[in-house]
């Protein structure tokens, strides 16, 4: 099995095209959406421009504006996240095929991401029955992923800064996911995120419902502890159709995944 570089990204924050090596794959990587700071030409648009004919392929489900025309560059796979709950489901043996050898893989930082990036690894093939189920579970908060997928989704989040985390998910899951010292690395890893879902847990009665306007809000201002902002976030949601939490400095709203809320249309930017 041939192992490609891996490169981390977010859409947001990209590799420079001169940092990777030969003939590159983006897996999971939304296009940088307008009125967050960062714009497509800065961001998402320079990354293919400096990639030029070293782009093999893109393969991504977030909805984005640019996507239709995008779409005639047949390197550019792309869908909406209502046609792909997650991007491994989209990495078939035919893509993999099409695109030929790849020297780089640039991918997400999350479960989705790093799954992605080991199914193309595989050639296309899940690394274990059910591997696109759990990933469409985790990425869309709905449904139950397997107690495997749940380990790997702690310890991703649990160590959100740790690239040799996401390589160490990347190598176990390409291998198969059988390897029991990597899933023994992976699951200690996982201890630390139940820590912080409890912290989020002990923080979610302080959220207040306003019923007209349909949000859960969380006032963490203050707060000494550390705890899971995704966590919190989603037991919002299990009170209103929108959650808020307010911390020292952001606040952060959430929706569920089939809600149809665009936050960016709601807030007027």
């Amino acid at each position: 099995m041939r192992f490609p570089e891996l490169s981390f990204g977010t859409p947001r924050k990209l590799p420079k095209a001169s940092e990777l090596r030969g003939r590159v794959v983006v897996l999971d990587i939304a296009f940088a959406a307008e009125g967050t700071g960062t714009t497509f030409e800065k961001v998402t648009g320079k990354l293919i421009a400096g990639l030029g004919t070293r782009l093999a392929m893109w393969v991504d489900h977030h909805d984005h504006a640019l996507h239709a025309e995008w779409r005639k560059d047949p390197r550019f796979i792309l869908s909406t996240k209502a046609e792909h709950g997650a991007c491994p489901e989209m990495v078939t043996p035919e893509i993999v095929a099409r695109a030929g050898v790849v020297d780089t893989i640039v991918c997400h930082v999350d479960f989705d991401g790093l799954m992605s990036a080991a199914k193309w690894i595989r050639g296309g093939t899940e690394p274990y029955p059910g591997a696109d189920d759990d990933a469409r579970a985790i990425d869309t908060r709905t449904g139950e992923p397997s107690e495997l997928a749940r380990a790997i989704d702690r310890a991703l989040r649990a160590r959100p800064r740790d690239d040799a985390m996401k390589g160490l998910v990347v190598r176990f899951l390409a291998e198969g996911a059988t390897d029991t010292g990597l899933r023994a690395q992976i699951r200690e890893a996982a201890t630390l995120m139940r820590k912080l879902e409890d912290a989020a847990r002990e923080l979610a009665t302080r959220y207040q419902v306003d019923e007209h306007a349909g949000v859960a809000i969380c006032d963490a201002r203050g707060v000494r502890v550390t705890y899971d902002k995704t966590e919190l976030l989603l037991l919002g949601q299990e009170r209103a159709k929108i959650s808020l939490v307010h911390d020292d400095s952001t606040v952060t709203l959430a929706a569920g995944f089939e809600s149809g809320i665009d936050f960016l249309a709601l807030l007027g930017i």
